[in-house]
């Protein structure tokens, strides 16, 4: 057994090898040593690749030719067998284009490893960022009732988590449901409709819109009716409303305009207490009614109250012994503004007297009352005259 150089690798290997260990070609019963410079070489080819001379493998053995008896045949040369040729070291050339070829292996491989390890933390990073700017956008379209917002998110995170998409498209529908149902309260246009509409969504996107739609009922309604109190139900059941000035402006002339209850019944009772006092003789009572100074009383100019005592003191004549005033209710009364929110009030009543005398005989008379009531609530005028029935 040789130790011949692979003429495929150059490797030293064994000639009674089957394959190359390094590069696997075969090597047992395929390989020639050359005769003259000991290279070693496939037994296919028909010279030495290195010296040229021929493979004696590949000579054609010479036809011996017929002779005649008794003649002889020449000795055939007989082939000195294969020479064992000792490994050919490797040159320092070859040995530092080995290194080399390592080298730069070992450096492709780094790169490739450093390559892989910066790919994969950039995409890690990619990943954390694109995660949190999901997560953010989630948060942000959970809190939205924007169904803008909420179909933003599902196309741009089509990829996102399936919890994350089906919340999402669990909230969009909710929205959707309750802008059908607002759409129907609005095109009803019945305020109990819309106020039906906020108890069943408390926080709804058109809670405002919703308030609106309700003022804005309310107002009309206000405006329909055109009194003090329905201006004043408005401004207590709107006090932030959008009409808050109209309102108030559209009710100082509504009271200004219009009788309100209280106002009627302030004037029937100053003329009850007015004649009951005359009745029983109350001067007290009877004053408190009147201004100080009344502009017409019985047809006399800028009278005084010591002129309604005299007033009264002429009703009780000496044959007098009952005096009895009744007030038939027939207010008619005219509201008119005389200032900043200061009405006076111009009346028309009838009242009867009952006359009670000393000989027993009675005497009745019904008459018409003219009269005037301040913004203070007292008698500024009073007039009146018999009535002929």
């Amino acid at each position: 057994m040789a130790i011949i150089k692979c003429p495929e690798c150059g490797h030293p290997v064994s000639d009674k090898a089957p394959t190359c260990p390094t590069c696997g070609v075969e090597i047992a019963g395929k390989i020639t040593t050359c005769t003259n410079c000991g290279t070693a070489y496939f037994s296919n080819l028909n010279m030495c690749p290195n010296c040229h001379c021929p493979n004696p493998r590949s000579v054609a053995t010479p036809s011996v030719p017929t002779t005649q008896k008794g003649a002889t045949t020449p000795p055939v040369p007989t082939i000195q067998p294969d020479t064992v040729i000792p490994p050919i070291p490797e040159s320092p050339a070859a040995n530092e284009d080995k290194q080399e070829k390592k080298s730069n292996r070992t450096i492709l491989i780094c790169s490739f490893i450093f390559a892989l390890i910066v790919c994969g933390t950039l995409f890690y990073f990619y990943h954390n960022a694109n995660e949190q700017q999901e997560e953010e956008a989630y948060e942000y379209a959970m809190q939205s009732n924007d169904p803008d917002v909420l179909q933003s998110y599902l196309d741009t995170y089509k990829d996102a988590d399936q919890a994350h998409i089906d919340s999402i498209m669990s909230h969009l529908n909710a929205l959707k449901t309750i802008d059908n149902d607002w759409t129907n309260a609005v095109v009803s246009g019945s305020k109990e409709a819309i106020e039906a509409y906020l108890q069943k969504y408390p926080n709804s996107p058109h809670r405002q819109e919703a308030w609106n739609k309700i003022d804005s009922i309310d107002w009309q309604v206000a405006k329909k009716a055109d009194t003090a109190e329905a201006y004043q139900i408005y401004l207590d059941q709107h006090t932030d409303g959008s009409h808050i000035e109209e309102a108030e402006n559209a009710m100082k002339k509504a009271l200004s305009r219009d009788l309100q209850p209280e106002e009627s019944q302030m004037v029937s009772s100053l003329f009850r207490k007015f004649f009951q006092s005359i009745n029983s003789r109350n001067e007290d009572g009877l004053t408190s009614t009147c201004e100080d100074v009344l502009s017409s009383l019985l047809g006399k100019t800028a009278a005084t109250k010591n002129d309604v005592l005299t007033f009264m003191h002429k009703l009780y004549k000496e044959d007098v012994t009952n005096l009895n005033w009744r007030l038939n209710n027939d207010y008619q009364i005219k509201k008119r503004e005389i200032g900043d929110e200061e009405y006076e009030y111009q009346v028309v009543f009838t009242a009867r007297e009952d006359v009670s005398r000393t000989d027993g005989s009675t005497q009745e008379g019904t008459f018409k009352i003219t009269a005037t009531v301040s913004p203070d609530g007292k008698i500024s005028s009073f007039n009146m005259a018999k009535i002929d029935l």
